[in-house]
């Protein structure tokens, strides 16, 4: 039997990654094991219903390749915007009263771009150093919120691309403190472009970094921290997620 009839007979019996790994052993293999009918037979053991196609849209090599396999992880393209082109509006308020209140250029917020101070609780300081990506920025001058006021926090963002701005956090109360690490938290949903219409329940956190707390009842905080751990784990994904905001 010639050696082209034996490969015929032997390449409906392979799997897709054997298959593809014949069309790289030489030209004969190559030229044989392209022949859609092999793919064909692939197709039919995972998605039977394209074999009834009698003229299926795309050759089913090409389907096969495509879609044997669900992609994890897919290549990020650059963000549109930058964090050089962002401003941040950010405020407190205890019992109504205004607690800190400051307008911070993108760039300050970057991770690791401070020094924390001395005195920190050891879980602080590994939760400061970890991989995850979270904006952050010191307080200075440092204030002191006592346990039993109600603090809320609003953060509003403005391009200077576009001269636009978007909510970030409307008015979200601190009503839960990590003690381990030392943090006061509240979150916002984001509120996103008509656009990405089927994008829905992002939560924006922002977090009271503070020193353990004394015996006077008081935390003192010394930085901020605003993080989207629910979708964005890196600064570009972060851009891209500040970018999908309904800017006004």
């Amino acid at each position: 039997m010639p050696s082209n009839e034996i490969l015929k007979a032997v390449f409906p019996l392979l799997e897709g990654a054997d298959l593809a790994a014949c069309t790289a052993v030489c030209k004969q293999w190559q030229n044989i094991a392209q022949d859609d009918y092999f793919w064909k037979c692939l197709c039919a053991k995972k998605w039977p219903s394209t074999c009834k196609n009698s003229a299926p849209p795309i050759t089913y090599h090409k389907l096969f390749k495509t879609f044997y396999k669900r992609e994890i992880n897919r290549t990020l393209l650059p963000p549109r915007i930058s964090l050089h082109d962002l401003e941040f509006y950010i405020d407190f308020w205890a019992d109504g009263n205004s607690l800190f209140s400051q307008v911070v250029p993108g760039p300050a917020l970057q991770k690791g771009n401070w020094t924390p101070p001395p005195g920190i609780s050891p879980v602080m300081r590994y939760h400061l150093d970890s991989p995850e990506y979270k904006l952050t920025l010191p307080v200075k001058p440092q204030f002191s919120v006592p346990y039993s006021q109600t603090v809320t926090a609003s953060v509003l963002v403005a391009r200077k691309d576009t001269n636009k701005v978007a909510c970030v956090i409307h008015d979200a109360t601190f009503d839960y403190v990590e003690r381990s690490s030392c943090r006061k938290l509240a979150f916002d949903y984001l509120v996103l472009s008509p656009a990405y219409p089927f994008v829905s329940g992002i939560r924006a956190w922002i977090a009271l970094l503070f020193v353990e707390d004394g015996d006077d009842g008081d935390i003192d905080v010394f930085g901020i921290e605003v993080d989207f751990c629910d979708a964005a784990n890196s600064e570009e994904e972060v851009l891209w997620l500040l970018d999908m905001l309904d800017w006004k």
